[in-house]
């Protein structure tokens, strides 16, 4: 298929270059939002170490942010089908973090 008969057909081609598709590992995210954005800040926390690192910034309209929390919806729906219900535990026993960062140790 050409360029043209894929413009034709409305077909989006997305580029991923390779240093992008390694990914981030991000365990910590920071959502703040003014008037016209929203901008989510994906970070690392390790164990033993205080300070998180922001590792990505995604900064959305607020459209495309709605999109977001839709499309993240429909696919913890579709996983929760296919693998089972994705387990959060009760607020009481729950850290911010998926561990406790104050006790880490060497």
């Amino acid at each position: 298929m050409n360029e043209n008969e894929n413009k034709q057909q409305g077909q989006l081609q997305i580029e991923l270059p390779q240093d992008v598709a390694q990914g981030e590992y991000a365990n910590f995210a920071i959502i703040t939002h003014s008037s016209s954005d929203f901008v989510v800040d994906f970070a690392r926390v390790l164990p033993g170490v205080p300070k998180a690192q922001v590792k990505s910034r995604v900064i959305l309209a607020p459209e495309h942010a709605k999109r977001l929390l839709g499309a993240l919806q429909e696919n913890i729906v579709r996983y929760e089908r296919e693998f089972g219900p994705i387990q959060i535990p009760n607020k009481e026993s729950r850290t911010i973090a998926p561990f406790n960062v104050g006790k880490g140790e060497a």
